[in-house]
């Protein structure tokens, strides 16, 4: 029965590390973009926001997910080691994000919430998997 509430402890812990590195994800896609994220989903129900936040949420969720899945014995040591991970996906993302837009015309944070569709949305959405993917791949 100890496994079970140990295996419960694991899970609250990560599942809260997980939250709030998805709570920062939204926050950076906020951040990067003009206007309220919020009001230009749920509001306007702006498509091209919600692929660009939802590409962003998909890569933490995978990020976390191999952190945890490949963690280390020692918990303290995994929750660090997640978290690290975790942070280093959002920034690698943020960064790839500033590089796009300055080798692109214009400015990306406002064609990503445009009205109308947009291809620069799929490849910003496509840059945050890949750079998601990149960091899980280093986590070993």
């Amino acid at each position: 029965m100890s496994d079970i509430v140990n295996g419960l402890g694991r899970a609250t812990a990560y599942g809260a590390l997980g939250l709030v590195l998805l709570v920062l994800g939204i926050v950076l896609v906020d951040v990067l973009t003009p206007g309220k994220l919020g009001r230009q989903i749920w509001q306007e129900r702006n498509r091209n926001a919600a692929v660009v936040l939802s590409s962003a949420l998909l890569g933490i969720g995978g990020i976390v997910f191999t952190s945890i899945w490949t963690t280390y014995e020692d918990f303290g040591k995994g929750l660090v080691s997640t978290a690290a991970f975790g942070v280093l996906g959002l920034v690698m993302m943020a960064v790839a994000f500033l590089v796009v837009d300055l080798i692109t015309p214009g400015r990306l944070g406002a064609t990503l919430v445009e009205p109308e569709p947009h291809p620069a949305v799929w490849v910003t959405a496509s840059c945050n998997l890949a750079v998601a993917a990149v960091v899980s791949a280093s986590i070993a």
